[in-house]
């Protein structure tokens, strides 16, 4: 007869199943790196002994917790913060429950916070990866674990994608500058790393092409979505001895760094140097001027993200979804004094 399940051990189980307790352990935990054959020896050792109860056996065989993970790379970005509320709200009407990872934008910790999402036996993943390679991913991808990416990919990666198309509103903010007569025009760049970092500044190197116009090495400051590197990037912007006449910061976080440089220096918006920004938020109103900036459908691209991590652990297989950006233009690059326009882009 099979000892109850208050008697049996984990080691118990690795003995019936012919395997190391550390087996045991990540099989339980749905650790993508077991085998089919361990896992389904481990699951067969965990109903012969009563290991578990029996609904916990079941949950273990079919990977069902109700729970989706979401890793962001910023949970300080209001973007990111208003991604998540959406993500949050979407799966709970659908009758899931969301745990939040925030990696601010570190490789190494969006990695813990996928692993520790993993050893809680989530249903799925969505994520913003913070660079291009993490192995951890790949691997748990390979395994078969349901996952989409949302606002930022992995190029080359078989993963559904949900993003915004971020090429077409940096073209329309370019020809509404270049409308307004600007010419020195400057970009502070997200990391490389990033597929967002690269697709801003490769779009506003081509928006610029397109009206003729240079993006000197000089007007390229390198940041990193964080307000600091905005700062560090306008300051030396400010230093060279032609400044640019606008800088466009390609996150929000460092549109608020180029904010704080500008006016260190005792110099005024739009009147000296123009700003925009990538990410439209809602203080962006009440700065004086009102920024000009581009807009993602925030609270479209969580939904999407989630019906389409939902398709995946279904069996479905769901398409990558882009949704249009728009440019909402104010008074931060020498507009008028008018009421708030936007420019709208139908799905490409």
């Amino acid at each position: 007869m099979a000892p109850s399940s208050g008697s049996v051990s984990i080691k118990d189980v690795a003995a019936e199943a012919g395997v190391s307790v550390a087996t045991v352990s990540r099989v339980v935990n749905s650790h993508p790196s077991v085998s089919a054959a361990s896992r389904a020896r481990v699951l067969a050792a965990v109903e012969a002994l009563g290991y578990r109860p029996n609904a916990v056996a079941r949950s273990l065989r079919t990977d069902q917790t109700r729970t989706l993970g979401l890793v962001i790379s910023d949970v300080l970005n209001p973007y990111f913060t208003e991604l998540a509320r959406s993500v949050e709200e979407a799966a709970r009407a659908l009758g899931y429950s969301v745990i939040i990872g925030n990696a601010d934008e570190r490789p190494e910790l969006q990695d813990h916070h996928v692993r520790t999402l993993l050893d809680r036996r989530i249903d799925g993943l969505l994520v913003s990866p913070t660079d291009g390679g993490s192995p951890l991913m790949l691997d748990a991808v390979r395994a078969g674990t349901p996952m989409v990416f949302v606002d930022r990919w992995i190029p080359g990666v078989d993963v559904p994608v949900v993003r915004s198309d971020g090429r077409r509103a940096v073209r329309d903010l370019v020809a509404h500058l270049h409308g307004l007569g600007h010419r020195r025009l400057a970009i502070i760049a997200g990391p490389a790393a990033t597929t967002t970092g690269s697709e801003r500044v490769e779009a506003f190197r081509d928006a610029l092409r397109e009206h003729g116009i240079a993006l000197p090495a000089a007007y390229i400051g390198q940041g990193d979505f964080q307000a600091d590197s905005g700062r560090r990037a306008t300051e030396r912007f400010l230093a060279l001895p032609e400044p640019p006449e606008v800088v466009f910061a390609a996150d929000n976080l460092m549109a608020l760094g180029a904010l704080d440089a500008i006016r260190a220096h005792g110099l005024r918006v739009p009147h000296d140097i123009g700003l925009a920004a990538f990410d439209d938020i809602p203080w962006f109103v009440h700065t004086d001027p009102p920024v000009t900036a581009i807009a993602q459908p925030t609270g479209d691209l969580g939904r999407a993200a989630v019906r389409a991590l939902i398709d995946r652990i279904e069996g479905r297989s769901p398409r990558s979804v882009t949704l249009p950006a728009r440019l909402v233009v104010r008074r931060s690059c020498g507009e008028g004094a008018g009421e708030e326009t936007s420019v709208r882009r139908s799905n490409p």
